[in-house]
């Protein structure tokens, strides 16, 4: 999971992919990057460790010239975390000089390395997959381009050409210099991509590209629709804008964690309000503690802040009971869940959040949290519940149990770090010091997101362990996790 944004405007852009990085940062905070390009095909890039406030100095921002550009935050699937040369964006200076960013992770990374050395003759300096795309990109780009001078149908035949050899989750924006910028889905659409446009002062178009709706919004910019999946859209310098769909058998296949936990409330994706959708959790939900839950173990709802709020709040609505605010978040700590190992995770709950015992002494609470990964968050959090005062715990989460690793762009990459993954619900909550555990039903969290939309399926994997992509393997999954422990 990360985040990116893409540019063409007609004054600088640095400030403006800054101010959208910002937006975005809840997707990554291990690194980010921006690259801009002048007219003449110059590229400009600064990126850096850690989060955008604290990346980019006024002196970054004067060196960021041009009116195109794109940006990235950073959270790590593949690669080293504490790495800034895996930082994104990625460069390659042929053909024309090409700058990439890109959310998602690439599933068939081995084959891939393999035919870059031994086919393409490219050289790979890091283990981070966008170096991979990239360079795949450069190569297709190179084989297709007959002159000096580049076409749409030139630059779409080569996006056609990635689809053909790249496989898992990708969306990802790129500058060609002294072109423009390029955009492109995979063919499921398992990550979001948003094209949004609005007229410049001299009455010409600009145009944005970015994982969510709301950078479009922030940016005044009017939504023009997502990108549909397998699709890429060019834009040259002029601000014209080119569309085609580039893969054989698209088929619209978001990520239901996007909705779960990834995106902001205030989101928009597929068509799908993401805040609407985690209130319909909230109300599948309800239905399920009503029928798992002792009728009086219950005097309270509360969230665990703060994307488990809308879920939470129509869970007390429906059951019929109080819903108070007992933790209080800290917003100067990231969110624990994309912190870089596991140490850090376990040190940043308590940071994080305050149980504040007034809400909890003498009450038997009900806490909702989006998801339960790992475990520990959850566990130091009950602990923290009971340490407060609570008579008893039951903690429900408004997604599935996550029993299988994700393989799309979120670390969740070896089973025995999921609490779920061979336990039952009581085994469960006896791991995790609950009096009770209760879990959305996939059904119903399936049933949540689609209701009312045109999208007919979700990747939820990482809950009933379909890889709808169809080439992840057991053989795969067992070498991405013997990666992750070596």
């Amino acid at each position: 999971m990360c985040g990116i944004v893409g540019m063409v405007g007609r004054g600088p852009a640095n400030q403006e992919i800054y101010d959208a990085l910002l937006l975005l940062q809840h997707r990554g905070q291990d690194s980010t990057g921006i690259a801009t390009a002048e007219p003449s095909g110059v590229f400009h890039i600064t990126k850096a460790r850690g989060q955008v406030r604290e990346a980019f100095r006024t002196r970054d921002m004067r060196s960021l010239l041009g009116t195109i550009g794109l940006g990235h935050v950073r959270y790590a699937t593949k690669g080293t975390a504490s790495s800034e040369e895996e930082a994104q964006p990625f460069y390659v200076n042929a053909p024309y000089g090409i700058v990439l960013v890109h959310n998602g992770n690439l599933t068939n990374t081995r084959e891939l390395t393999d035919e870059l050395f031994h086919k393409d003759r490219r050289h790979l300096n890091t283990s981070s997959d966008t170096e991979l795309l990239v360079n795949v990109l450069a190569g297709e780009l190179q084989a297709t381009v007959s002159g000096l001078d580049l076409e749409p149908e030139e630059i779409f035949e080569a996006v056609s050409r990635v689809h053909a050899r790249v496989e898992g989750s990708y969306a990802a924006i790129a500058l060609i210099a002294g072109h423009g910028l390029l955009a492109f889905r995979d063919p499921f659409g398992i990550r979001p991509l948003i094209l949004g446009t609005r007229k410049a002062a001299d009455g010409s178009y600009e145009w944005i590209v970015s994982s969510e709706s709301l950078v479009l919004e922030n940016g005044e910019f009017e939504v023009v629709r997502d990108l549909m999946p397998g699709e890429a859209v060019f834009i040259d310098l002029e601000g014209h804008l080119h569309t085609k769909q580039c893969a054989e058998n698209p088929q619209l296949v978001p990520c239901s964690f996007e909705y779960v936990y990834l995106a902001r409330p205030d989101s928009i994706m597929n068509g799908i309000s993401v805040y609407e959708a985690r209130l319909r959790m909230g109300d599948r939900l309800a239905d399920t503690i009503g029928k798992y839950t002792p009728e009086g173990a219950i005097d309270v709802v509360m969230p665990i802040p703060d994307s488990s709020r809308p879920a939470a709040m129509q869970v007390a609505r429906k059951l019929g009971i109080e819903y108070r605010e007992g933790f209080y978040k800290n917003r100067y700590v990231g969110r624990t869940f994309i912190m870089p190992g596991q140490s850090a995770r376990k040190r940043s709950v308590r940071q994080k959040l305050n149980a504040m015992s007034s809400e909890f002494k003498g009450k038997n609470v009900l806490l909702i949290d989006d998801s339960i990964v790992r475990g520990t968050t959850s566990k130091q959090i009950i602990q923290m519940a009971r340490d407060a005062g609570a008579i008893s715990v039951t903690f429900a989460s408004a997604a599935p149990p996550v029993r299988y690793p994700h393989v799309y762009g979120i670390n969740m990459p070896t089973r025995h770090e999921l609490v779920a993954h061979g336990r039952s619900i009581p085994e469960i909550a006896e791991e995790l010091g609950a009096d009770y555990v209760v879990y959305q039903e996939v059904a119903d969290l399936k049933a949540a997101i689609l209701e009312g939309s045109d999208v007919e399926d979700l990747d939820m994997s990482c809950f009933d362990g379909r890889y709808i992509t169809g080439t992840v393997t057991p053989e795969y999954l067992d070498w991405v996790e013997g990666s992750q422990e070596s």
